[in-house]
C-alpha cells in the first residue's frame, strides 16, 4: 500500500483548438503537476499520455487522456486496470459550471453534474467513486448554452489570474493525496 500510485487525470479534449478553453482546465492543472514532477508525458497503450513519477513523495501516474471529454472514461480505467488502482485511488481534475470561477473544491463519489466526462469515468470504472478535484468555471452569461461556454476560452479577466488559480488547484490535488480529503476539504472549504 505504501508505494500504492494514485492515477490522476486531467481532464480535457486533445487538439490546440481546445487548448485554452474552459472545458481543458484539468489537462492545463496536470500540467502544472507535471512540471512540479519535472518530466513530461508519453504516450502509453491506454490511450493517455501519462507521466509515472512523484510529487512530494507520493507516486502519481499522472495522465491526459488523448479522447475526447465525453470519451475519458476508456483511457482511465484501462489507466486503473494497468497500474492496479482502485477507483478510490483515482483523481479526477476538472471544470465545474456550479462553482464561481477560481473556485477550488474537493470531493469523493456523488454525481457528475451533467459533466460528460464524470459520466464516462463513473462508467468505465464502474462506480462514482473517485477522487474529484473541481475548479470552478461559472456559468454561462444569459442564456449561453453551457456546452458552447465550456468550449470557449476563458476571458481576458479571467486569464490575469488563470496561472496563480491553476498551481492552487495543483496544491490543492498535491494536498488531497499526501494529506487525505477531509484534511483538504477542511483547508479548502
Amino acid at each position: 500500500m505504501a508505494d500504492e500510485p494514485f492515477v490522476v487525470v486531467g481532464l480535457g479534449n486533445p487538439g490546440k483548438n481546445y487548448t485554452g478553453n474552459r472545458h481543458n482546465v484539468g489537462a492545463m492543472i496536470a500540467d502544472v503537476l507535471a512540471t512540479r514532477m519535472g518530466a513530461g508525458f508519453k504516450s502509453h497503450k491506454s490511450g493517455a499520455d501519462v507521466l509515472d513519477g512523484r510529487l512530494a513523495g507520493t507516486r502519481i501516474v499522472l495522465a491526459k487522456p488523448r479522447s475526447y471529454m465525453n470519451l475519458s472514461g476508456g483511457p482511465v480505467a484501462a489507466l486503473s486496470r494497468f497500474f492496479s488502482v482502485e477507483p478510490a485511488r483515482v483523481v479526477a481534475l476538472h471544470d465545474e459550471l456550479d462553482l464561481p470561477y477560481g473556485t477550488i473544491r474537493v470531493k469523493f463519489g456523488g454525481g457528475e453534474g451533467g459533466h460528460n466526462g464524470l459520466r464516462s469515468i463513473s462508467a468505465a470504472l464502474g462506480t462514482k467513486d473517485y477522487l474529484r478535484v473541481r475548479f470552478g468555471i461559472g456559468r454561462p452569461p444569459g442564456r449561453m448554452d453551457p456546452a458552447d461556454y465550456v468550449l470557449r476560452d476563458f476571458s481576458a479577466a479571467e486569464r490575469k489570474d488563470l496561472a496563480v488559480d491553476l498551481e492552487h488547484a495543483a496544491d490543492a490535488a498535491t494536498m488531497l493525496m499526501e494529506s487525505g480529503l477531509l484534511v483538504t476539504q477542511n483547508a479548502l472549504h
